[in-house]
């Protein structure tokens, strides 16, 4: 029969129990090979139970003594009782100055104090004694994150300044850089949070009117990763000018979240219908082209009709088309308007497109003539565009939105000269 003698308000610091007539220590730590919780336990005598009953300084010192001993016990080894026992009196019952000398010898648990309030910086000096005064029964697991962070940091040789701690507390990232970004300013004290809103103003205005695309070649729900490139470079340069005295870790976390928030947009939808955005209503150029039908074929021959009176926009409804059809096999995709003869094709596996016309049409059994001319394009946004002006204006009203050429070689060179400059 097993009855509890002794427990704090944790429930994971060690418990006192009476098993068989004896007093055990009982603790949970590891996990077994089906991630269930491991029990460990080892017997003490009453002298031990008076000072962790009395003692919660020496009691939590045990617990975190104790620690690499279960860890070293893996998923199914037992615990190595005889070194367990060793430890009671050294921790429990020997004077402050032999403490500091056995947690100096030892493997100890840091992070298990840590979180019950011990001085870091006594802890760090190896005045592990001292470091206790400040603990308490109370377990605090945030403040072992935020000396992971700082650890981390300064493994870096990144210092914070107040402005930088306020920063990436407001966006959710001051204990997790890996974590989305948000918007939190209730995490930052009230006096720096205008400071910090300064900075963010500053963040929104340098990418006003920039966005970030959904980009099917990287998937359905993937954005453009120039898109996100170039907005992070904005932010960067336009944060940096203005407060110069932030670390690059603030100033990430800036950028990070601008963008994070911009392809969130993309991905909802909310940004996604060019058509929309560029005519709300009204008589705009292309109103006229939008009330004729439209083809998008895919190179698989697949074809979808858009229709005037649907109830999406001609974009939308093409790049939807587009994001389902799309795939390693199926890269080329046209919009057409059968009544004026004119068309669009966008390869995008090249970053280029073509634009075709009708110059004469097939009578008599004859082919027709067209006339087709390329040019490269600059990502899918670059796409985008072509499709917005082309629904809008068609043939005609794309001819400053590219270099067009009607022969393929000028297009190779002038990609092979375009891959030069990136490359």
């Amino acid at each position: 029969m097993t009855d509890i003698v002794f427990s704090r308000a944790s429930g994971w610091t060690p418990k006192v129990i009476r098993e068989d007539g004896g007093l055990k220590l009982t603790l949970g730590a590891g996990a077994d090979a089906n991630h269930g919780p491991r029990t460990f336990t080892f017997p003490i005598q009453d002298a031990h139970l008076a000072v962790i009953r009395d003692d919660v300084a020496r009691h939590l010192l045990l617990w975190s003594a104790i620690l690499p001993l279960c860890d070293a016990a893996g998923t199914s080894g037992p615990l190595d009782e005889e070194a367990a026992v060793a430890l009671l009196d050294p921790v429990l019952l020997s004077a402050p100055e032999a403490v500091d000398a056995l947690f100096r010898r030892i493997g100890w648990d840091r992070d298990r104090l840590i979180a019950h309030g011990a001085d870091i910086g006594l802890l760090e000096r190896g005045q592990v004694w001292a470091a206790m005064r400040s603990a308490t029964g109370t377990s605090d697991q945030k403040r072992v994150h935020e000396h992971r962070a700082n650890a981390g940091r300064a493994a870096r040789g990144v210092v914070l300044g107040p402005l930088d701690a306020a920063v990436l507390k407001y966006t959710g990232q001051y204990l997790h850089g890996s974590t989305v970004p948000q918007r939190l300013p209730d995490a930052v004290a009230p006096a720096l949070l205008p400071e910090v809103l300064r900075v963010i103003g500053t963040a929104e205005q340098a990418c006003a009117g920039m966005r970030i695309s959904l980009d099917p070649r990287r998937g359905p729900h993937a954005t453009d990763r120039r898109g996100w490139d170039r907005t992070a470079a904005a932010v960067d340069t336009a944060v940096r000018r203005a407060f110069p005295e932030l670390v690059d870790d603030a100033v990430r976390t800036v950028s990070f979240l601008l963008c994070s928030e911009a392809a969130a947009r993309a991905r909802s939808g909310a940004e996604e219908d060019d058509e929309a955005e560029e005519t709300p209503g009204g008589d705009g150029p292309g109103r006229s082209a939008r009330k004729r039908i439209l083809l998008f074929t895919d190179d698989q021959g697949v074809e979808r009709r858009w229709l005037p009176d649907g109830p999406t926009t001609a974009t939308k409804d093409f790049w939807e088309f587009l994001g389902t059809r799309f795939a390693g096999d199926n890269e080329v995709f046209t919009i057409e308007d059968p009544e004026s003869g004119e068309g669009l094709q966008l390869h995008l596996y090249a970053d280029s497109a073509a634009r075709i016309t009708t110059v004469r049409a097939g009578s008599g059994g004859s082919e027709p003539e067209y006339r087709v001319e390329y040019s490269l394009v600059d990502g899918i946004d670059g796409f985008r565009s072509l499709v917005r002006v082309f629904v809008r204006g068609g043939w005609a009203a794309l001819q400053p939105h590219g270099a067009w050429t009607q022969d393929p070689a000028e297009l190779e060179r002038a990609r092979r000269r375009r891959d030069a400059t990136q490359s």
